[in-house]
């Protein structure tokens, strides 16, 4: 009994569907940057005097999926735009810069929105943790300097509809 042979149509093709599992495995998905729709209402950054630090457009990320991908590989952020991350319990945090190319201050934000901890100038690609250092239930990630050019501190309250409502 004679063994089929394989002709060079099927090698040609075998290749060919092997390329493209490749390709489609490098240009995946999960490694595009994840938009999130701008939320209608702005953050405002409000100072313990009350008085306005700042105010940002909100891209806001509620669910696992959305926290774990969060910044990555996105390569442009507006100056005037945030990501924040609301979680469904107050809890130590731990981020990290992991795919994450733009350099960010990351804001650590208790279940009232006051700000417990800011880690400025986060390095790029990093995988050291960058720990909230107490309980956090918000997490905003703006541009690196930001915190510091609007006078940020730690007491200053985050302030939106999501904050406060659980989300």
């Amino acid at each position: 009994m004679r063994s089929p042979r394989l002709h060079r149509f099927d090698v040609t093709t075998i290749v060919l569907a092997l390329v493209l599992v490749l390709w489609a495995g490098i240009a995946s998905p999960a490694a595009e940057p994840m938009r999130l729709p701008v939320d209608p209402a702005r953050l405002e950054v409000v100072a313990t005097d009350g008085t306005i630090r700042g105010r940002f457009d909100l891209e806001i990320a509620r669910t696992g999926d959305e926290h774990m991908r969060g910044l990555m590989h996105r390569t442009d952020l507006p100056a005037d735009r945030a990501m924040l991350f609301v979680f469904e319990a107050a809890g130590q945090r731990a981020f990290w810069m992991k795919d994450t190319p733009l350099p960010l201050d990351i804001v650590f934000a208790d279940q009232s929105g006051a700000i417990v901890r800011i880690a400025r100038h986060t390095v790029p690609f990093s995988t050291v943790p960058v720990r909230s250092g107490a309980p956090a239930l918000y997490v905003l990630e703006i541009h690196a300097g930001t915190a510091g050019a609007l006078g940020m501190r730690a007491g200053d309250r985050l302030v939106h509809p999501a904050i406060g409502s659980g989300g």
